[in-house]
């Protein structure tokens, strides 16, 4: 990905943060999804969001899985959207546990590394689309999918043709350190916890003694929140725990789809020093790590710009994959 940012957009704060509210989305129509309710095994649901297209069930089918606290209506959904449209393909964004507006009914949210979530929702792909399935994760989502296609193996090939992960902290320690500091806790750690705070409350209604609200109130960054809510919801000792297990990146040689991983060097999100050099990741994976980008930003064009760049150069690297050559 030979990406350059504009001269009028300096930096990876403002390239995370100026396209996410103010660039161009789309080049086509703004994108209409119709909503389906998967029940799960555990007498919960996740919520999907299909494109709407008239496109045949056997087209390749591109899955997004969202970020933290993202849904389909995220700036970088919407691009993958436009972008899908525009190469015939069907397109569908399945929320995270707690993320399409509606409070889920279990005891638990969602994780960085929920990789087993992760092959449920393309198992219930791949049971009702008779066409190639590619993923591509962004964030947390890409983390989370990574994982899935490290676990799984030679038997992610029977479920997903390809997969790709954009701006994910494949270390989430390096990533907790570098979010937890400075500019990016007063910023995007506050950011985050606006919203993560009142539904793990919510939560704690649902289920009376589940964690300790008071500690969860007091939470000032994302290691306090992990601690108290998501490490101990979901399986994980601590934090600590919880983000040494849930990385991809000591796994990324286990993976045997192609796999692409894109992060750029400037993420304020993920140091540069974390991310993998190719003689750590194996065969079957992919680096693209462009100098400037941000956080899943990667804009273009005069101001105000638009943000189908990187969609437009991950989601071609994905579709290479179905004629076993990639762009």
């Amino acid at each position: 990905m030979n990406y350059v940012a504009p001269a009028w957009l300096p930096g990876g704060n403002l390239q995370t943060i100026w396209p996410a509210l103010y660039s161009r989305r789309v080049f086509g129509p703004h994108p209409q999804y119709r909503r389906e309710r998967w029940d799960t095994p555990d007498d919960d649901f996740v919520d999907v969001d299909w494109l709407h297209s008239s496109v045949s069930s056997e087209a390749p089918l591109l899955v997004l899985f969202h970020g933290l606290e993202g849904t389909s209506r995220s700036h970088y959904a919407e691009a993958f959207a436009d972008f899908a449209q525009s190469r015939g393909m069907a397109y569908a964004v399945p929320h995270f546990r707690g993320c399409s507006g509606e409070l889920n009914r279990a005891p638990r949210a969602y994780h960085s590394g929920d990789y087993e979530e992760i092959g449920w929702v393309l198992q219930q792909f791949r049971s009702r689309h008779r066409g190639p399935i590619l993923a591509v994760g962004v964030s947390l989502g890409g983390n989370a999918l990574l994982r899935w296609a490290e676990e799984s193996g030679d038997s992610a090939a029977s479920t997903a043709m390809a997969v790709a992960a954009v701006c994910s902290p494949i270390d989430l320690a390096a990533g907790g350190y570098a979010i937890g500091r400075g500019f990016n806790r007063l910023v995007y750690t506050r950011m985050f916890l606006n919203t993560m705070v009142p539904k793990a409350l919510q939560k704690l209604a649902q289920f009376p003694g589940l964690f300790d609200g008071d500690a969860l109130k007091a939470a000032r960054d994302l290691y306090e929140f992990d601690n108290i809510f998501t490490a101990p919801l979901h399986g994980f000792k601590s934090t600590e725990d919880y983000w040494a297990r849930a990385s991809a990146k000591p796994h990324l040689h286990r993976i045997r789809i192609p796999a692409l991983v894109v992060n750029a060097r400037n993420d304020p999100f993920v140091p540069a020093w974390s991310l993998p050099s190719q003689a750590d990741v194996g065969q079957h994976v992919t680096l693209w790590q462009p100098a400037h980008g941000g956080h899943v930003g990667f804009p273009q064009g005069r101001v105000p710009g638009h943000v189908r760049t990187m969609p437009e150069a991950v989601g071609s690297w994905l579709a290479g994959s179905l004629s076993g050559g990639m762009n």
